[in-house]
């Protein structure tokens, strides 16, 4: 059964005056789009205007998103000064993410770096990971490590060096481990809620006003393979 998130359990993993930090549910769409739901950014404007007793217009920036079948870790501003300084955070790379991922087969080595190039279809909405570079590619990175070794699975923690569309998926693909559930990718069936088993685990990022460190973990979605993990 895939739950989405509402008000009232939101799964909030930091919290302060300039920013707040969401752990994503499957069924949550980041940014509202032409499928008409609900988006996270107004459930947590909601939760903003409740909480806080904020008349009028409550403002929320969005910093950055997460495909929608895809958990983990989503940080939005709750000023203008923090959206602006997290926007150039995120477009300086300046931020170090760590993804989980469940895949079939088991990668080629336990740990490796990962160049590929990648091509965007926007018409079926996917990415194709190349070996070479080809017109309109362009250049993708990761570093994965397996984890665990599951039944039928291997868990794997991924670096990302590069922010591309759809990267972990097509990449992972591209080397013969689709990630559980990811149809779009080459997984042979779909998962139950309807997500893949990609997480956005960590996130190490400067805070925008404090310019504290923040290390951020998101505890993965209580199911089955993931508690295994």
């Amino acid at each position: 059964m895939k739950i989405v998130s509402n008000k009232n359990n939101l799964q909030i993993l930091h919290e302060d005056n300039h920013i707040i930090v969401i752990n994503k549910r499957v069924g949550d769409i980041v940014q509202g789009d032409k499928t008409g739901d609900k988006p996270l950014s107004d459930v947590v404007k909601e939760y903003i205007k409740e909480k806080y007793s904020k008349p009028g217009e409550v403002f929320l920036g969005v910093v950055h998103r997460l495909d929608r079948p895809t958990t983990g870790i989503v940080v939005f501003a709750k000023t203008s000064k923090a959206l602006t300084r997290l926007n150039e955070t995120f477009k300086n790379r300046e931020t170090q993410k760590t993804y989980w991922a469940v895949v079939k087969n088991a990668p080629p080595k336990q740990e490796d770096t990962l160049v590929h190039y990648l091509k965007r279809n926007t018409k079926n909405n996917t990415s194709k990971a190349f070996s070479k570079e080809v017109p309109d590619s362009k250049q993708a990175k990761l570093s994965y490590k397996v984890i665990k070794k599951l039944d039928n699975y291997y868990a794997l923690e991924i670096d990302l060096h590069t922010g591309r569309h759809h990267q972990i998926r097509s990449q992972l693909t591209a080397i013969g481990c689709p990630i559980k559930g990811d149809l779009k990718y080459g997984f042979d069936r779909s998962n139950a809620n309807g997500g893949i088993h990609l997480h956005a685990r960590k996130l190490i990022l400067t805070h925008p006003v404090t310019k504290e460190t923040l290390e951020i973990i998101a505890p993965v979605p209580d199911e089955t393979v993931w508690k295994l993990v």
